[in-house]
C-alpha cells in the first residue's frame, strides 16, 4: 500500500490495520483550520465563563484563542492526514541486515478520556527489507500519531503499523513508556507510576530478537 492510498484511507476514517485509528467523523475535515479555531475559541470561552473566570482580566482574555490555536495547529494536528510526515527512504546500499534502533524518542500526547497529557519515551526498531528511512522521520512519525487524543495501546500500534507500511517490512518493534497525567493529576494522583506498551511484529516476535532489542533500549552507556 502506498502512502497516498494510506492518506486517503485515513481521510475517509478507514483503518489500514483493523479498527485501529483514532475515531474520527466522516466530516472531520470539512471546516478549515481557521473555522475550527473560531468555534473552539467560542466554546472554550463559555467553559471558562461557566467555571466563573473573569475573561476581562488581561491574563485570561486571550486564553480561549490561545487554546483553540494550540488544539488545531499543535497538539491535535495529528488528526489531519494532510500533516502525515512524508517518509524519506534510501536504498540500503550498506547491506545492513541487523536491527536499527532509535530510542528515547520524546512522546507528547493527550489522553482521550480526560484531555490531559501523556508524556514519555518511545523506542523504535526495524530490520530493513531493502530500504532505510531517514532517522528524523521516525521521530516525526511518533510525534504525528501522538498529536491527537490517544490511548497508549493504540498509539503504540499506530506507530508500528505505519512503519511497516512505509518500510515494506514486517520486522518492527515499538515500546512506549509514558506517564499519564489522568493518573498523576486526578483520581488516585499517583505521581510515580508509568505505563509500558509494546508491539512486536515479524522477526521481533522471536524471543532472541526481542531480547536483543530490549537490551539495546536498556543500555545507557
Amino acid at each position: 500500500m502506498d502512502i497516498k492510498t494510506l492518506e486517503e484511507m485515513m481521510a475517509r476514517g478507514e483503518s489500514h490495520a483493523g479498527n485501529l485509528n483514532t475515531p474520527i467523523r466522516q466530516d472531520a475535515f470539512e471546516l478549515t483550520n481557521e473555522e475550527k479555531i473560531e468555534l473552539i475559541a467560542k466554546n472554550f470561552r463559555q467553559i471558562m465563563l461557566t467555571l466563573g473566570l473573569d475573561l476581562e482580566d488581561d491574563s485570561l482574555k486571550g486564553t480561549p484563542m490561545r487554546v483553540a490555536k494550540m488544539y488545531v495547529e499543535e497538539i491535535f494536528s495529528g488528526l489531519n492526514p494532510a500533516n502525515l510526515p512524508k517518509a524519506t527512504l534510501f536504498e540500503n546500499k550498506y547491506d545492513y541486515r541487523q536491527m536499527l534502533v532509535e530510542k528515547n524518542i520524546t512522546v507528547h500526547s493527550m489522553c482521550e478520556h480526560h484531555f490531559v497529557p501523556i508524556v514519555g519515551y518511545a523506542h523504535v526498531a526495524y530490520i530493513s527489507s531493502g530500504q532505510v528511512i531517514g532517522l528524523s522521520k521516525i521521530n516525526r512519525i511518533v510525534r504525528h500519531f501522538g498529536r491527537r487524543p490517544q490511548v497508549q495501546e493504540r498509539l503504540t500500534r499506530e506507530i508500528a503499523n505505519h512503519l511497516r507500511q512505509v518500510l515494506n517490512t514486517e520486522d518492527v518493534a515499538v515500546v512506549i513508556d509514558a506517564k499519564h497525567y489522568c493518573v498523576a493529576m486526578r483520581g488516585i494522583e499517583d505521581q510515580a507510576s508509568t505505563t509500558i506498551t509494546a508491539e512486536y511484529t515479524g522477526a521481533f516476535q522471536d524471543p532472541d530478537r526481542k531480547r536483543e532489542f530490549l537490551q539495546h533500549i536498556a543500555h545507557t552507556a
